[in-house]
């Protein structure tokens, strides 16, 4: 059984782009049907981090708007970040679900229970995960994953009570 989401940002929770406005500021795009099933799985009692190499405030805003208790960000070595968080957190490997579109992901994916990418991921990637979503990153992949974990995991009854 899944129990942690780990989540990367850009090309995952977002559509991969960063744009940059005229007095410097970064802007994301990210997809609300991403942040409901997000905050649910929470809500449930399950957890989420964010792992990513970039370093971005707006980041920060958006897991604090969801709740994501854990974000790291500026990471270089994911993999090895996560065997952290896991002990911190008592849990092992399998009880883990990520998803990551690129090769800084790699390690990471090919170390947890349940792996991950968008449509859209790089090949190599899309290679070695256990399940290429039909959906782009910042498209819903993320609330894409959540409802196959919620279904494998027999919990579309406690997902649904949350909002019915």
């Amino acid at each position: 059984m899944i129990k942690l989401l780990i989540l990367d940002v850009d090309g995952c929770l977002t559509d991969g782009k960063i744009i940059y406005a005229s007095d410097g500021s970064e802007i994301k795009n990210f997809n609300v049907k991403d942040g409901l099933a997000i905050s649910s799985w929470i809500k449930m009692g399950y957890q989420a981090a964010i792992i990513t190499g970039r370093n971005s405030e707006i980041v920060t805003k958006r897991a604090k708007e969801l709740g994501i208790s854990y974000l790291f960000q500026g990471v270089k070595d994911k993999e090895s970040l996560l065997k952290e968080l896991l002990e911190k957190l008592s849990l092992k490997h399998y009880e883990v679900g990520a998803i990551g579109d690129d090769l800084n992901d790699y390690k990471m994916l090919r170390s947890v229970g349940r792996s991950f990418t968008p449509k859209d991921g790089v090949k190599e990637i899309r290679e070695i995960v256990d399940t290429v979503l039909t959906s782009n990153g910042g498209e819903g992949a993320v609330r894409e994953m959540i409802d196959i974990l919620i279904d494998e995991g027999d919990l579309r009854e406690q997902f649904m009570a949350l909002w019915l």
